[in-house]
């Protein structure tokens, strides 16, 4: 009997998180309570942890990004890429994915590869290199990059004291472990996919367009200019928005890696030293402060960019359904220890395999990480493997409808980016696949050596 109320339950949650991924934006959050509610009140289980600290992190660092944005530091980032990218056109393959990779890597977020993302494709197609190739490399990356930033929702949901932050692993075990991992895998990704598909002028699709009219085959990189020119004082103030943000980076980086820097107090006759959680709040948000004001920005032009918006949408998703998947395995876990605690502890890869299925129906890292990870700990998989696992919530690029992959397909003109017949068979696939099988390859050899 106990068997099948479980099994009830479960089908209760994955049609919740079916429903909530649906519908879209605070779309998880809304039916991810509406489980709560569910599990609670009539199923009579004990309402699992709320993640604050992790909404709490999504809103100081998104505000410090937004603020950023809103200072014009994004933009005035943008144009330094871009100038990089076509100075080396024939590597856009490499530089391009590299590039979104580490936008990501320092803002925290894969929102910052859309104004990137129309730039790789011009420079490919303006030199003759099929789109493919890097587009998708580097809509990978720009995911790749979540799991190992430290300004990362999902980041911060791992070294959260209530998670891994509570069995000895720090930010500096992240960054050790996922940055490394990360890169090696997308310059592998990038060298497969470099021979990957026929040449551009090859393609009978460029070919359709150029016939066409769409596309100007004696188009050059030097025939067309995407920078958007600003003053020379938005230029000055950008800059200084970009340094205070890298400020806040920089300090993110050295209190995780340097935990003896972060302050300690006495509680109830017992020094403890000051949670990182805390300290990315407390940093963060004292940067969007400094960010505010060396770069003559506007609170009211922060709230209205695309970086809050998706931010306050990632923290309302992970307040209901991570909640939801507390309450559900906290609920059960005397269940699970007893089913599945061997095998998934002879065979770990089998729960990097569940993060993977899980991200495809949250869309969400931290999400994820929040729903699942607690059953890793409680089953006894190793702290640091699942450090190297970090890579597999990287997995809803399966369905091609995340915003940044159809961002992808709209943004190249030569057609080569596209969603196959039978939807799955699309041009992210095989790049999503290799990064997410050699980043974590990669991450358990660097456990296995470095610890």
């Amino acid at each position: 009997m106990a068997t099948t109320l479980i099994i009830i339950q479960l089908f209760i949650v994955l049609a919740l998180i079916f429903i909530g991924a649906r519908v879209g934006g605070i779309g998880l959050g809304i039916y991810g309570m509406v489980g709560v509610f569910i599990l609670v009140f009539i199923f009579g289980l004990k309402p699992g942890n709320i993640p604050l600290d992790v909404m709490l992190i999504i809103v100081s660092v998104i505000t410090a990004t937004a603020s950023l944005q809103a200072a014009g530091g994004l933009d005035y980032l943008v144009g330094l890429a871009a100038k990089f990218l076509r100075k080396h056109p024939d590597h856009i393959t490499y530089y391009g994915p590299l590039t979104t990779w580490l936008f990501c890597l320092v803002a925290g977020t894969a929102h910052t590869s859309y104004s990137l993302l129309p730039i790789i494709s011009e420079i490919a197609t303006k030199s003759k290199i099929r789109p493919e190739r890097p587009m998708t490399v580097a809509t990978i990356a720009a995911s790749l990059g979540i799991t190992g930033s430290p300004m990362s929702a999902a980041t911060a949901a791992v070294i959260s004291t209530d998670l891994l932050g509570g069995k000895g692993i720090e930010l500096k075990d992240i960054l050790l472990v996922c940055i490394p991992a990360s890169l090696i895998a997308i310059l592998v990704s990038s060298f497969v996919q470099n021979r990957v598909g026929k040449e551009l002028v090859d393609d009978p699709e460029y070919q359709r367009r150029v016939k066409e009219g769409l596309i100007d085959p004696n188009e050059t990189l030097e025939s067309t200019n995407t920078q958007t020119p600003t003053s020379n004082t938005q230029h000055k103030y950008a800059k200084r928005a970009v340094w205070a943000f890298l400020l806040g980076v920089f300090l993110v980086v050295l209190f995780g890696s340097i935990p003896s820097l972060r302050p300690s107090y006495m509680v109830d006759g017992e020094m403890q030293r000051l949670s990182m959680p805390h300290t990315i709040e407390i940093l963060m948000m004292s940067i969007a402060a400094l960010i505010l004001i060396v770069g003559k920005a506007k609170v009211g032009d922060a709230v209205k960019g695309n970086i809050f918006g998706a931010g306050m949408n990632a923290m309302v998703s992970i307040f209901g359904i991570a909640w939801m998947g507390d309450t559900f395995f906290n609920g059960n876990i005397e269940f699970f220890k007893n089913g599945i605690a061997d095998i998934v502890t002879q065979y770990p890869f089998l729960f990097a395999i569940a993060l993977f299925f899980m991200s495809i129906m949250l869309f969400s890292q931290a999400a994820t990480v929040r729903t699942l990870y607690p059953l890793g700990i409680a089953l006894g998989i190793s702290p640091l493997a699942l450090v190297a696992m970090f890579p597999a919530v990287n997995g809803y690029f399966f369905i091609p409808n995340y915003p940044t992959e159809v961002a992808a397909i709209n943004f190249d003109r030569t057609g080569t980016t596209r969603i196959g017949k039978y939807v799955i068979n699309h041009s992210f696939q095989l790049s999503g696949f290799i990064t997410t099988f050699v980043s974590i390859g990669i991450g358990y050899l660097i456990i296995t050596f470095l610890y």
